[in-house]
């Protein structure tokens, strides 16, 4: 099985299929994952496979690493197109965050004014203030939803605590307009207990509901995806292109930007 653990705390650049050039921050140690969800399609891999021995990057390390990361970029007359906090794990559970993210600000603006900062988060902890604060103090706060059945959640996304999609949605909706939704949309079945279980997310059952809670939400717009990489669970598939192109059409038919990526 083929994961991706990040180094920390910075990697790339890379090239994103929704963002562009993206300077990686991840806030996670370089050996391992550490995240509130255990994510079925993880590209990291299941949280239980990589347990890191190693601490997580303090304040003074990220600002370090990044600023020195910034002036090479510079020196070579490269600049990214964003800085995203992404990597092994869900970076609002760094207990730095929201100091974090106002150091990559005064960076960004020093050395890249035109880069977006971007955070890639399951919104797990959106409701709470200092972290939704943050988080509305970047240019582009990415918020997982993938699907607003409880059933679903916690058979696909797996939360390590207790999950409530109604909270979540209620904390998304406390970000005012300011939130970028990012769902998985996927097809294919696992095994489970010794049986197929499906995992089509892409059907009205679960599509008309998620819509419903996104017009609640009334975010700054939509990203639509599939499964990119090979995931740690067997036989997960992708969702089509025609799948992701006629809910990408619902989304914006309802008043809201939406891109899918596939």
């Amino acid at each position: 099985m083929s994961t991706i653990i990040y180094p920390s705390p910075i990697f790339g650049p890379v090239h994103s299929r929704r963002l562009g050039i993206s300077l990686g921050i991840n806030l996670m140690p370089a050996d391992g994952k550490v995240c509130t969800f255990d994510c079925i399609y993880c590209e990291c891999g299941l949280n239980a496979a990589h347990r890191p021995t190693l601490p997580r990057p303090t304040r003074e390390e990220v600002a370090r690493a990044l600023k020195a990361k910034l002036v090479e970029m510079n020196n070579n007359g490269e600049v990214p197109d964003v800085l995203t906090f992404a990597g092994n794990g869900e970076p609002t559970t760094h207990p730095q965050f929201a100091e974090i993210i106002d150091d990559t600000i005064l960076l960004r603006n020093q050395f890249c004014p035109k880069a977006k900062v971007s955070v890639l988060s399951n919104a797990t902890l959106v409701e709470k203030g200092n972290v939704r604060e943050a988080l509305m103090r970047v240019d582009n706060p990415i918020m997982k939803l993938d699907t607003v059945d409880a059933a679903y959640i916690k058979m696909v996304d797996c939360p390590t605590s207790h999950y409530e999609v109604t909270r979540i949605i209620n904390g998304l909706k406390q970000m005012q307009g300011k939130a970028i939704i990012q769902t998985m949309f996927m097809t294919g079945s696992f095994m489970k207990d010794g049986m197929a279980v499906s995992v089509d997310n892409t059907d009205d059952a679960y599509v008309t509901p998620w819509l419903e809670a996104v017009k609640e939400i009334a975010p700054l717009e939509v990203m639509i995806y599939t499964i990119d990489r090979e995931t740690p669970t067997k036989g997960l598939k992708k969702a089509s292109r025609e799948q992701l192109d006629a809910i990408r059409d619902r989304v914006i038919a309802a008043g809201i930007p939406c891109t899918a990526s596939y």
